[in-house]
């Protein structure tokens, strides 16, 4: 097992054309977007979510070509990893969309059935021009009150990343990442102390859950009876 935040290598095709710095990145626009039509046979960023998750490492990327990709190439299915000029481009695969959307369904019922404040932000994008870090979690969290910025950040990691994530989440300055290892159907979390982040058993913005007790559920086959069964545990306590 490779370490977290960059685990599991599994099934992903990888692509690493490299792109010079551009001095104009609206004017190179084209020349960016060409590069990545041309890279479209190992590379679907159009296509729809299917069982291989398809990536994509550009070099040497400057911010503004970043924000203008991220802007103008606007997919649910397509992810960017950005760390200090190196771009990661991924298209999620069934299976990731699948197991994130039920372990959000799943903590939303725990938390409503709990009466816990959840705010929950989906996959939006965070980004910090002087950190030079930016990308979309699974789904993220707050807990109590509506925020900018999110308290719990879920990854699910089905093949390998290709930037350290939880470098970014470092410096956007995220509590906790909770990453969901598919292929292992295990749970590892991650909290934020001072400039690092620690592993650790459960999670401390949520500490009334175990999220081991979700993994049952997360196997079910049949999304519904996941649910109900899971609602049904919770209301018998």
């Amino acid at each position: 097992m490779t370490q977290v935040g960059i685990a599991v290598a599994r099934h992903s095709h990888v692509l690493r054309p490299r792109v010079p710095a551009l001095e104009d990145p609206v004017r190179d626009r084209s020349a960016i977007l060409d590069a990545m039509a041309a890279a479209s046979s190992l590379f679907p960023w159009r296509a729809p979510a299917s069982e291989v998750e398809q990536r994509i490492l550009l070099e040497n990327v400057p911010w503004a070509t970043y924000v203008m990709l991220r802007d103008t190439l606007d997919s649910g299915a397509l992810h960017m990893t950005y760390l200090e000029g190196r771009l990661e481009l991924m298209v999620t695969s069934r299976a990731h969309e699948v197991t994130k959307t039920q372990i959000a369904r799943l903590l939303e019922l725990f938390c409503l059935e709990r009466d816990i404040p959840l705010y929950g932000y989906g996959g939006m994008t965070f980004r910090d021009e002087q950190q030079e870090r930016g990308l979309e979690p699974d789904e993220c969290y707050c807990r109590g009150t509506d925020r900018e910025l999110a308290d719990i950040a879920l990854e699910v990691v089905v093949s390998n990343p290709l930037v350290d994530k939880l470098e970014v989440y470092r410096g956007l300055g995220v509590r906790e990442v909770w990453v969901y290892l598919h292929e292992d159907a295990k749970f590892r979390l991650f909290a934020l102390r001072g400039s690092a982040y620690e592993v650790i058993p459960s999670s401390e913005v949520l500490p009334e859950l175990d999220l081991a007790q979700l993994v049952p559920y997360l196997l079910e086959p049949d999304q519904h009876v996941a649910l109900r069964s899971f609602r049904d545990h919770l209301r018998a306590r």
